[in-house]
């Protein structure tokens, strides 16, 4: 351990954080999450013994940095969204509790269970994630079945310890039905993809609504979830992107120096058109905030007036969002495309004061890919795909670019059945 970083580790603090542990290159090697930061990150340069891979991080590490966050659940969120930003090496070749786990509920079935998988499969059932700390998010959606009972096995219709416990929404003895039981399950999902405030809010607008028309079983049904959920605010927060720290996100205040922006950009929206030849198109809006995904914001759009000109594609989608008033402006905007893309959108945006930004990469969406920037329409910026500011503008243009081809395909599958 050099000296410079013994003496950072004195500063660590006693609270719940993302770590990055960097090589001599400044490289993050190493993304982390510590419910203590001061006793997870020390760990690692204490005498020990550690396993061989370990050993050959800890080799390794010159440099560690951290973001604080509120809970040990804002931790766990945040590590995800940055190993998915900066792809560690070490996070791969180490495969402790890193390997990615999905929440799998099939609501197409007539009483749908929740179970924990590593791999998505194509089969129409929702998967929420991915989360890099399988127990962490376990024991989270646990915590949530106090509020939201559901069934964690194959529904068999008799009776469990789980049913004596509130556990279960209790079909199987006339509690509920399982028209209520799917419709409680889509308040737990919304929860769990980050549509946390909203969800409180509009339990607070049932529970007032139902009270009113004397259906005092749902009122109380809504109350209970709302007070459930509002106690749980300090220990389980998944997506409450809105209280991350980003004063240590470096992507985000290179893009404060490089814009000359008042401050870092806090919601940033990227954007995708996707088509095959000219049909089905398609376009996507992904939103970050914070630097981090935002998957309760994202929106599809079916093009209207184009079918092969990107352009006109990009300046419709651009009009239609901004006439949504509802959905809050962006701080940033970022375009699949060049100068041509990103000097059609200008006017329609300078009117909100909301810079734009175009990756021109000709269609190389890979990871490896340099980024080539368009600053506001008239200049370029030739990034290394190693940069902060590269690695956060790739990961946007990635998540919008398969948010777009996954609603084309979609399209493209209804209209071979047809």
């Amino acid at each position: 351990m050099n000296g410079a970083l013994k003496q950072k580790l004195n500063k660590l603090p006693a609270s719940p954080g993302v770590y990055f542990h960097k090589n001599q290159a400044g490289e993050i090697i190493y993304v982390g999450k510590a419910a203590v930061l001061k006793n997870r990150v020390r760990q690692y340069f204490q005498k020990s013994k550690k396993d061989p891979k370990t050993e050959a991080l800890i080799a390794e590490i010159s440099d560690t940095d951290w973001i604080v966050v509120e809970t040990e659940m804002d931790a766990l969120f945040l590590e995800s969204e940055m190993i998915k930003r900066y792809m560690p090496k070490w996070n791969i070749l180490l495969r402790d509790d890193k390997t990615v786990s999905y929440v799998r509920i099939d609501m197409k079935s007539e009483v749908p269970y929740i179970s924990f998988t590593r791999t998505p499969m194509d089969d129409k059932a929702t998967y929420i994630g991915p989360f890099y700390g399988k127990s962490a998010v376990e024991k989270a959606v646990r915590i949530l079945r106090r509020i939201f009972p559901y069934y964690d096995k194959p529904y068999t219709g008799k009776k469990t310890l789980n049913t004596d416990l509130g556990l279960t929404p209790g079909i199987e003895i006339n509690k509920s039905t399982p028209a209520d039981y799917k419709r409680n399950l889509r308040k737990l999902i919304r929860y769990l993809e980050g549509d946390r405030e909203k969800l409180l809010k509009d339990l607070e607008k049932t529970m007032l609504d139902e009270a009113s028309k004397g259906n005092f079983e749902l009122a109380a049904e809504a109350r209970d979830q709302l007070y459930g959920l509002r106690e749980l605010k300090k220990k389980i927060v998944f997506s409450d992107k809105e209280f991350l720290d980003i004063s240590s996100d470096q992507a985000l205040k290179q893009l404060q120096d490089l814009l000359k922006l008042e401050n870092p950009p806090k919601r940033i929206e990227g954007y995708d058109i996707s088509h095959q030849s000219g049909t089905n198109t398609v376009a996507s809006m992904v939103v970050f905030i914070n630097g981090a995904a935002a998957r309760s914001e994202y929106r599809k759009f079916k093009i209207r007036t184009s079918t092969n000109d990107d352009i006109k594609s990009m300046k419709e989608i651009l009009t239609r969002r901004l006439k949504h008033k509802e959905w809050s402006y962006p701080d940033l905007i970022i375009l699949d495309g060049g100068k041509a893309q990103v000097n059609a959108i200008l006017p329609l945006v300078e009117p909100y004061g909301i810079p734009v930004i175009g990756r021109d990469k000709s269609g190389n969406h890979s990871k490896s890919a340099g980024v080539r920037l368009v600053i506001q329409g008239t200049s370029y910026l030739e990034l290394p795909s190693s940069s902060h500011i590269a690695r956060l503008i790739a990961r946007i243009d990635e998540e919008a670019h398969r948010f777009a081809v996954t609603y084309h395909s979609l399209l493209k599958r209804k209209n071979m059945i047809k």
